[in-house]
């Protein structure tokens, strides 16, 4: 069945600060960055930014099974937060979003925000000449296949397997490469 994301899902627009972000150590809200999305599509929350401002409205505020979307810059997809990051808001312009159907499993709409189809839609509708940008309401009405919750677990582990196959397959590449250079060195050094 396909349906828009508006259906199954919330999106939110990350906070806006008035000036630029600075960091405090010890503040008491965490705040997620571009720079804290992982190439494999996740949040890592080892070194958020941290501030002190007044609580944040609860609707500005993340939580495990979020995903966060990049709605400004090269590439547009998303990172699922796994980890718990305590009281935490987005920095603008990334984008929440919020599964409302349990219909549907955050790591496999992750997934599905990386493939061709969802790729290609977003690529349609990015606005701007130098620095592209997705919209709130493009997200949105973005359509998305939601095969049964078998389906998507088959297909969130098949996604998982191939993924540690390419690390695997990019370890091994690099330990041949060493492996050959190393020798080659020797044999041009006559041992």
């Amino acid at each position: 069945m396909k349906v828009t994301l508006e259906n199954i899902a919330t999106v939110q627009a990350g906070y806006s600060f008035r000036s630029r972000l600075e960091s405090v150590g010890t503040g008491a809200v965490a705040v997620i960055q571009m720079k804290d999305l992982t190439n494999a599509n996740l949040v890592c929350c080892d070194d958020l930014a941290r501030v002190d401002m007044e609580m944040p409205k609860a609707h500005h505020l993340v939580r495990p099974g979020d995903l966060i979307f990049r709605s400004r810059g090269l590439t547009s997809n998303s990172a699922l937060l796994v980890d718990d990051p305590g009281v935490a808001v987005l920095a603008a312009p990334l984008l929440r979003i919020r599964i409302t159907n349990n219909s549907i499993l955050p790591e496999y709409l992750n997934w599905y925000i990386s493939q061709l189809p969802a790729r290609s839609y977003l690529a349609s509708c990015a606005e701007g000449t130098a620095l592209k940008m997705i919209s709130k309401q493009s997200l949105e009405n973005l359509e998305v296949f939601v095969p049964s919750m078998a389906r998507q677990r088959l297909v969130v582990e098949m996604a998982s397997l191939a993924a540690e196959e390419q690390r695997i397959l990019k370890t091994l590449a690099e330990k041949r490469n060493n492996y050959i250079s190393s020798t080659l060195l020797r044999l041009a050094q006559g041992e």
